[in-house]
């Protein structure tokens, strides 16, 4: 791992209403590194993951990937974005194309890779996340944990500085938790960059280099996986890692 920040984020504060969601949430992602976010539900991890991809607006504080700052709006906007690759939740593969098309349609349309190269560099990435044999499948004939590593793929497509995954498992049932979660393993192991907001606490254990505990809006702690759930140093982590793990 280097010293190169992919990520950094200052001073990060978004409100919705009354509710502040996020109050000055400072955190920095290395080249090669994976950092696990965890915390209780509402806490803010879903929202700081999106700040970081510029889906939602912060109302203060900044966001920097790879040195430059992401904008609100324009140009700038859109080609910092394009060196973050988000996996969200629900999937939201396009249900009327192909899984090779939907790996391809980015690097096509945003990147003007040609049909041929996007297809092959496409075909290797479905060998990688074990679906190589779906090439020519909708999304609607895949299962969820198939699908989300399609779209793993589409995301690894547009070659991004980080990906960030926002509860990649939560939709779910626990086989196909397992094949989403040692393709993430992979990828951990292979250096890529990652910021991953999950409650899969063994991926936490095993494949983070840091983990960051958020509660409140805030993030109240960080450290080695090792260290935080052995001995975590806030009451509130500590509350909370008795509700997750098994005794």
């Amino acid at each position: 791992m280097t010293n190169a920040a992919v990520v950094r984020v200052s001073g990060a504060t978004k409100t919705f209403g009354p509710l502040r969601v996020l109050d000055r949430v400072d955190l920095e992602l290395h080249s090669g590194e994976v950092v696990v976010l965890i915390g209780p539900s509402g806490s803010g991890k879903s929202t700081f993951c999106r700040c970081v991809n510029g889906l939602e607006r912060l109302d203060a504080g900044t966001v920097e990937i790879s040195g430059d700052r992401l904008s609100e709006s324009g140009p700038g906007l859109a080609a910092v974005r394009r060196r973050v690759g988000f996996i969200f939740q629900q999937f939201n593969l396009f249900p009327h194309l192909s899984v090779l098309d939907n790996v391809t349609l980015a690097p096509r349309l945003v990147n003007r890779v040609p049909r041929a190269d996007a297809e092959d560099a496409a075909r290797g990435l479905l060998v990688r996340v074990g679906l190589a044999d779906k090439a020519g499948a909708r999304p609607g004939q895949l299962s969820g944990g198939q699908q989300q590593r399609v779209a793993i793929a589409r995301a690894l497509a547009m070659e991004p500085d980080v990906l960030l995954f926002d509860e990649p498992t939560s939709a779910l049932d626990p086989q196909t938790t397992y094949e989403v979660v040692d393709v993430m393993e992979e990828l951990a192991t292979a250096g890529t960059t990652m910021l991953v907001v999950t409650h899969e606490m063994g991926f936490a254990r095993r494949a983070a280099d840091r983990v960051a505990f958020m509660d409140g809006g805030r993030i109240v702690e960080v450290a080695p996986p090792a260290e935080f759930f052995a001995a975590p140093t806030s009451e509130r982590a500590r509350t909370f890692l008795s509700h997750v793990l098994p005794h």
